[in-house]
C-alpha cells in the first residue's frame, strides 16, 4: 500500500494545468432575511494528477463546492470549467452525458445495485452510456483492488470494504477526468477506510488520476497532496503533503 504522499507526479503538481476549477462560484438559498450563502465567490483550481481534500467547519460549503463542481447541482453565479469545458453553462442533457463520461464518483453510501454482482456493478455506468471497458484496463483496475474473487458476489456477501472497493473501481473505470469522493470511508472502520484510501492514493500515483475529495477526518486528509479550506463559504488557506496534526492545527483556527 503505498505511503500517504508518495507519488511520481510530485514534481509537476504545480506546473499542472486545472483537471477542475471555480470562478466566482456563487451557491444562495431563500430569500430576503433567511438567505444562506453556502458559496461566496470561490475561486479555486485543482491540477491534473493531484489528490485534493477540501475540508471545513460544519456548514463551511465543503459539499457544495464539491456538488457544484461535479455537476450535481447548480451555481447561482459564476463558473465551473471541467478542463476547457464550462459546466454551468450547459443544458442538463449535456451535463448528464459529461458526467455519465468524464466525472467519477464515490459516496459515503456504496450506492451498490443489490440485484446485481460486484461485477455487474463495476461495469454498469458504462454499459448504461453504451460503452465498454477496456478489458486490459478492466482487469487491471480489478486487480489493482483486490476484487477478482469477488465479482460474481452480490453487495450482501461482500464487507463493507469490498463494497467500496467496487465503488472505486466503477469510479475508474471509464478513465474519468476526474474522480469526486464524499466523505467515502465515513461508513467504514479506520482499517478498512485506510485501505480505500490508500487505493485512492495509489490511483493518483500510477494512474495519474486526479481525485478531489470531502472529509471531515485530518487522517483521512493526510492521504491528499494538498487540503483546501472553507469557512462560512469562503476560502479559508491550504495546506500542501498535510499531516494529521497540521489539519488539527488549521481546523482549530477556523473554530472546527
Amino acid at each position: 500500500m503505498p505511503t500517504p504522499h508518495s507519488t511520481r507526479y510530485a514534481d509537476v503538481l504545480q506546473a499542472a494545468e486545472p483537471a477542475v476549477r471555480a470562478v466566482g462560484l456563487r451557491k444562495t438559498y431563500g430569500r430576503g432575511d433567511a438567505v444562506v450563502h453556502a458559496l461566496a465567490g470561490v475561486d479555486v483550481e485543482f491540477p491534473r494528477g493531484e489528490f485534493t481534500a477540501i475540508m471545513g467547519p460544519s456548514g463551511s460549503g465543503k459539499s457544495t463546492l464539491m456538488h457544484c463542481l461535479a455537476g450535481l447541482d447548480s451555481a447561482t453565479s459564476g463558473q465551473v470549467f471541467l478542463g476547457e469545458t464550462e459546466l454551468t453553462a450547459l443544458r442538463d442533457a449535456e451535463l448528464t452525458r459529461l458526467r455519465r463520461d468524464r466525472v467519477g464518483f464515490v459516496f459515503q453510501s456504496f450506492n451498490l445495485l443489490p440485484v446485481l454482482t460486484a461485477g455487474e456493478n463495476l461495469v454498469l455506468p458504462m454499459q448504461l452510456a453504451g460503452r465498454s471497458p477496456d478489458r486490459a484496463w478492466h482487469d487491471e483496475v480489478v486487480d489493482r483492488l483486490g476484487l477478482a474473487n469477488r465479482l460474481r458476489h452480490k453487495p450482501s456477501e461482500l464487507s463493507g470494504g469490498q463494497q467500496q472497493r467496487v465503488a472505486v473501481g466503477r469510479a475508474l473505470l471509464p478513465r474519468p477526468d476526474v474522480v469526486f469522493a464524499d466523505e467515502p470511508t465515513g461508513n467504514l472502520d479506520s482499517r478498512t477506510g485506510a485501505e480505500v484510501l490508500g487505493l485512492l492514493r495509489s490511483s493518483v500515483r500510477e494512474f495519474g488520476q486526479t481525485v478531489v475529495m470531502v472529509t471531515h477526518d485530518p487522517v483521512a486528509a493526510s492521504y491528499a497532496d494538498r487540503v483546501v479550506l472553507l469557512a462560512d463559504g469562503h476560502l479559508a488557506g491550504g495546506l500542501a503533503a498535510p499531516t494529521p496534526d497540521d489539519v488539527l492545527d488549521a481546523l482549530r483556527t477556523l473554530g472546527a
